[in-house]
């Protein structure tokens, strides 16, 4: 496939670059299943690196993107990432949202010693060298989210209901042992239940999720459901009366972009759990949105958590290359760690030794306009633990890239590190 170049706009705000662009690639599918949420996110890089063109480039320098479609088609994102490194030879890449693509890359960005920059919530259990994650893990997400289901909502009865592929099985697998061995839940009060992307009858599961649910205890749906599956599972949920006062559903893949363009009827007062909304009432989100809007040329386009994810992913390795002087990647690598850029809540996000940046954790309640009003915040930024401390595989692991320990997998009690960051689990 070959790529579409887009270089950025000339400067107007300060010297215009010149010289070699540094190119930038940008991965993420426009077709197939996951269209629905990534496509806002080629968008967004693009607006991204037109701004920093704007601000004069980067080392003097203007930046081109490099898009590709991987189609929701997860081998044809490693094969893109090796197009982008080897023949567009890409200072870093953007990209990808479902786990399975995200794994498909590695091996390909591990290899060829590149840059991804992942900005989505995912299952943890991995730290890579390449690979700077700045979506959430599970203690910035769904930890939170069923704290907050058990402690304020009052549930006692859960169903784990996800997309059938690594994120939501390992993220399900964390919390089915977080729900026994840390909130006291039976194993009866536990239904867990996955369907394959684009799954479109939600009739029989709904129906189950209903009996689960008129048990007498106050039960909810935690939904690692992902891409256009969601539009028919909440549709039926209410074609079956199934309410969020009866049944609250806390999801974290539904934001923004997917709330958009669909009948919001079904879904009101049900929860998502994210790190940002684009109600967020800061200066800095007044800035971002509107900088969207006049990018995009359409001020009914909503932001969402992943845009901000690259916007500070983007922003981390902007500054890094700067502080590196170069865009080679072991000297970004190592510059990348302790970067710290505002993120879109009012506060700066910093990138920690382990790869993945520190997070606040919001949980809303959709509204009637496909928005979110915010009903908890964690106090402060969480820092995100990439090994489960839940799971007997990983809770004595930790990752730390600095030198010389360099290491995704270090075990503290044995003192030895297992390789590459995502292989100690067998993931």
């Amino acid at each position: 496939m070959s790529a579409l170049a887009v270089t950025g706009v000339q400067a107007q705000d300060a010297a215009a670059p010149s010289g070699e662009p540094i190119k930038v690639g940008v991965l993420h599918s426009l077709s197939g299943t996951m269209a629905i949420s990534e496509t806002t996110l080629k968008d967004a890089m693009l607006m991204l690196i037109d701004e920093q063109n704007k601000k004069g480039g980067l080392l003097g320098r203007p930046l081109e993107a490099v898009v590709v479609d991987p189609a929701s088609d997860w081998p044809r994102f490693a094969e893109l990432s090796r197009q982008l490194l080897t023949q567009d030879k890409v200072a870093a890449v953007f990209g990808a949202w479902t786990s399975v693509s995200r794994k498909s890359a590695l091996p390909v960005f591990e290899e060829l010693n590149g840059l991804l920059f992942y900005p989505v919530q995912y299952e943890g259990e991995e730290s890579s060298r390449n690979i700077f994650y700045t979506g959430a893990a599970p203690n910035q997400q769904a930890i939170p989210a069923v704290d907050y289901l058990a402690q304020e909502e009052g549930v006692e009865r859960w169903v784990l209901a996800g997309t059938d592929y690594v994120y939501p099985r390992t993220t399900n697998r964390i919390l089915e042992t977080y729900l026994k061995d840390q909130l006291g839940v039976a194993p009866e009060d536990i239904m867990i239940n996955y369907t394959p992307f684009g799954q479109s009858d939600w009739q029989s599961i709904v129906s189950e999720i209903k009996a689960f649910g008129s048990a007498g205890k106050r039960t909810a749906v935690v939904s690692t459901i992902n891409g256009d599956a969601n539009v028919p599972f909440y549709r039926e949920l209410a074609n079956q009366g199934v309410k969020a006062e009866d049944i609250p559903v806390v999801a974290f893949s539904v934001g923004e972009e997917e709330l958009a363009g669909i009948d919001t009827a079904p879904l009101v007062g049900h929860l998502a759990a994210w790190n940002y909304f684009m109600s967020v009432d800061t200066p800095e989100n007044e800035q971002f949105i509107k900088d969207w809007h006049a990018y995009i040329g359409n001020e009914d386009r909503v932001t969402n958590d992943p845009m901000e994810a690259h916007y500070i992913g983007f922003n981390m390795w902007v500054k890094a290359v700067e502080k590196a002087g170069t865009t080679d990647p072991d000297a970004v690598i190592d510059a990348m760690i302790g970067v710290s850029v505002p993120n879109l809540s009012g506060g700066y996000s910093s990138m920690m030794p382990n790869h993945h940046i520190t997070k606040p954790v919001l949980i809303g309640e959709i509204q009637d306009d496909g928005q979110f009003q915010t009903v908890y915040e964690t106090p402060g930024l969480v820092v995100a633990q990439e090994w489960s401390p839940y799971l007997e595989g990983s809770k004595d692991l930790i990752a730390d890239w600095r030198k010389p320990m360099s290491c995704g997998n270090f075990n503290v009690v044995t003192g030895k590190c297992g390789g590459q960051g995502e292989t100690a689990t067998g993931q």
